[in-house]
């Protein structure tokens, strides 16, 4: 028989999804619509069907979620139910003030801080490899999109600026495109391990396979969540950064969508914020490092470093709070 606490789990579950579909719009359009090359109407909603598409193709990354943190065997639902509480309100927090954190750095650090409260084995061998992963992506993402820049500077010098914007404009929805198809295949999985693990602390199923109805649905709710858009984060990514031109939007997007779909397919969940900020610094770096706003960098790279520690103690504070009247 399913229990409240589960359909409590599920529902958070796809709320974080939600959350995250419109916390991280910005990954996959933020470019495409400062640069002109998409009306938002026409972007947001490219955006939220290849996100779903992108959700359904694999779950490489939820088992990583799953399995590789804590053993879903031995957690709990409340373990879970906090987590995911913890997440939400970090993700909501940091979309108010505009900041692009990331929604994997939560989920991650709220699973650590409720695992070491409650006593639940770490397993630090997968744990250092999602770290690892979280660490390097950004890093491809700044160097990538640097040397990238470089060489479409050097291939397309000789064409007038005028008509290079409008060619790569049209580039440009390509891009966005693929960017919002990578970001569904890894972010949208990182809900279907929550629930897959919930489903397994609850016995509903004996080994750690991800449904295809908890597939669907967490490709629902990021599509949505990506449909109502996230105005505040849009405007950081960018314009915050730098002024972004079409051929830089593109290289930008092309850089990430290729660093994200690495990660997803060796199942690695990582933060696509993260991946989008830095290949727009390394687009903005290789034409000019004075072009690049590093006091919003220096706040962006802030909230990505203090992410993990203080939603860890937060969820695990919560975890002892509910835990007393539970």
């Amino acid at each position: 028989m399913v229990d409240g606490l589960l359909i409590s789990i599920v529902f958070l579950a796809l709320v974080f999804d939600f959350v995250n579909g419109f916390h991280d719009t910005a990954n996959a359009i933020a470019t495409t619509v400062m640069t002109n090359a998409l009306k938002i109407p026409y972007a947001i909603g490219m955006a939220a069907i290849l996100n779903f598409f992108g959700a359904v193709v694999g779950t490489h990354v939820a088992e990583t979620i799953g399995n590789s943190i804590v053993d879903p065997t031995i957690i709990t639902k409340l373990t879970i139910l906090v987590t995911l509480i913890s997440s939400i309100l970090w993700n909501l927090v940091t979309w108010q003030y505009g900041l692009p954190s990331s929604s994997s750095h939560a989920l991650i650090g709220s699973l650590l801080g409720v695992a070491l409260v409650q006593g639940v084995p770490i397993k630090f061998y997968g744990l250092k490899t999602i770290v690892l992963a979280l660490v390097i992506s950004p890093v491809l993402g700044l160097v990538g999109g640097t040397l990238i820049m470089i060489l479409f500077y050097h291939l397309f010098r000789n064409i007038e600026i005028k008509k290079l914007d409008g060619m790569f404009r049209k580039i440009q929805i390509f891009s966005a495109g693929c960017m919002a198809f990578s970001h569904g295949g890894n972010d949208a999985q990182k809900s279907m391990g929550i629930i897959t693990m919930a489903l397994l602390a609850n016995k509903m199923i004996t080994g750690f396979a991800v449904p295809k109805w908890v597939m669907i649905a967490c490709a629902l709710s990021m599509a949505l969540g990506t449909a109502v858009g996230g105005w505040r984060i849009i405007k950081t990514v960018g314009r915050g950064i730098i002024e972004l031109k079409p051929i830089q939007g593109c290289v930008a997007e092309t850089t990430s969508a290729l660093v994200i779909q690495f990660a997803t397919h060796f199942g690695m969940p990582v933060s696509t914020t993260h991946v989008v900020t830095s290949a727009i610094c390394g687009v903005g770096t290789a034409e000019n490092i004075y072009n690049v706003n590093w006091n919003v960098m220096k706040n962006i790279v802030t909230c990505w470093l203090i992410t993990i520690p203080l939603v860890a103690a937060f969820s695990g504070l919560l975890y002892k709070l509910i835990s007393m009247f539970v």
